[in-house]
């Protein structure tokens, strides 16, 4: 560990989607303080940026309240372990970045011992466990949302908040063309209509998804014989696994490894696990269908905390049903099949969808790692100036 006086930020992601904010952040941060430090947890992109990991990421990738349970114990273990590291070696910041389960109680925690802390990725407080928000305002310092419409209770609450929109929607164009994508990915000339299917990142939800995913498109070729499958795996070990799914299914796709953007738009329509891939599904402007499943328990638990009728991000976002979401018992590849093949075949001709898609990519260019560098030296300047007047 590094003395106290070097610029360190120990930063702490835990799946794809926050170490693609967290490197983007970190790019920003560097801008404002060549010689700064990152340490924590993260990904290939924010190791890229500079970050020194202690455990590989996907250690902290795992979804759902029973789920947890099984990695309990390992998990508890590397909180403790940073909690521990920053306590010893103080850190210019705290940055937790979404995995609210796992950073806020540790930024709780190290707020009480006078260290700035920051959440980057409003938990979803607006929609279910709302007594969360008590809990937060004794967590952070700052709040960094990505979504205008998180920001009310925030404001309510007292609690510093910043909304710096979402890095996918600057780094990605206003239009896609799929025939570049097409292109990029060394396709051959394709006659049939194109789908992208996008059973998630990490290895549980692959397994409960992809099989799902499979047999769907399973039913899709039996109305389009011709029709092309484009998988991305998140990565090396993603791809063996759905690789021995579709030979077991005797199923033809073509697997790319990373690259889940160009894939989708190479695309005509997508079918995908609800989070970060339908924002991305939305800024590349292709039409969707959003399916998820989790362990029953899990869901039962979910449903009768959920305050908003909707989970896909685009639909939240525009506060209306702009894309179809089956979830649970309703995802079932007949039922699949049929909405994606409807929703490809439509969207072409409702320039309505295609406009409001537009509209919320605009809304959310924000520049979000410059915005949110900005507010966090902001911040701790503030905090600087209280601890030099205490």
């Amino acid at each position: 560990m590094q003395s106290t006086s070097v610029t360190r930020y120990v930063l702490v992601a835990g799946e794809a989607s926050g170490d693609i904010l967290g490197a983007n952040l970190m790019a920003h941060l560097k801008q404002r303080q060549p010689n700064a430090l990152f340490e924590g947890i993260g990904g290939p992109l924010m190791a890229a940026q500079g970050l020194t990991s202690i455990v590989p990421m996907d250690r902290l990738s795992v979804m759902g309240l029973v789920e947890v349970l099984g990695r309990l114990r390992e998990l508890l273990g590397i909180r403790k372990r940073l909690y521990e590291s920053c306590v010893a070696y103080p850190p210019t910041a705290f940055i937790g970045i979404d995995s609210p389960d796992f950073n806020l109680p540790l930024a709780r925690k190290l707020k009480q011992r006078g260290i700035p802390t920051v959440h980057y990725v409003s938990p979803s407080v607006w929609a279910w466990r709302q007594k969360r928000i008590f809990k937060i305002k004794k967590s952070v310092d700052l709040m960094l949302a990505l979504f205008p419409f998180e920001l009310p209770i925030y404001h309510q609450h007292l609690i510093p908040v910043v909304c710096v929109g979402h890095t996918l929607a600057d780094d990605i164009p206003l239009e896609s063309d799929s025939h570049l994508a097409r292109k990029a990915l060394a396709l051959p000339p394709i006659n049939g209509p194109v789908f992208a299917i996008l059973p998630g990142s990490r290895e549980g939800e692959v397994s409960r998804l992809a099989p799902l995913f499979i047999h769907t498109m399973q039913r899709i070729q039996q109305k389009e014989p011709n029709a092309t499958f484009l998988i991305p795996a998140a990565n090396h070990a993603r791809r063996e696994q759905i690789e021995t799914l579709l030979q077991e299914a005797n199923m033809q796709a073509v697997l790319v490894e990373g690259q889940s953007r160009t894939v989708m738009a190479a695309s005509d329509a997508i079918l995908l696990a609800s989070g970060t891939a339908a924002l991305e599904a939305m800024l590349v402007k292709r039409p969707m269908v959003v399916a998820y499943r989790v362990n029953k328990l899990t869901f039962a638990i979910m449903s009768r905390m959920l305050k908003v009728p909707y989970v896909s991000l685009p639909n939240l976002l525009a506060n209306e049903a702009l894309v179809p979401e089956l979830l649970q018992e309703a995802a079932t590849p007949d039922n699949l099949a049929t909405q994606l093949l409807d929703t490809w075949r439509s969207f072409v001709h409702d320039e309505g969808i295609q406009a409001k898609y537009l509209e919320l990519h605009k809304m959310l260019r924000k520049n979000a790692g410059e915005t949110g560098a900005e507010a966090i030296l902001s911040m701790l300047e503030r905090h600087a100036d209280q601890q030099g007047r205490a």
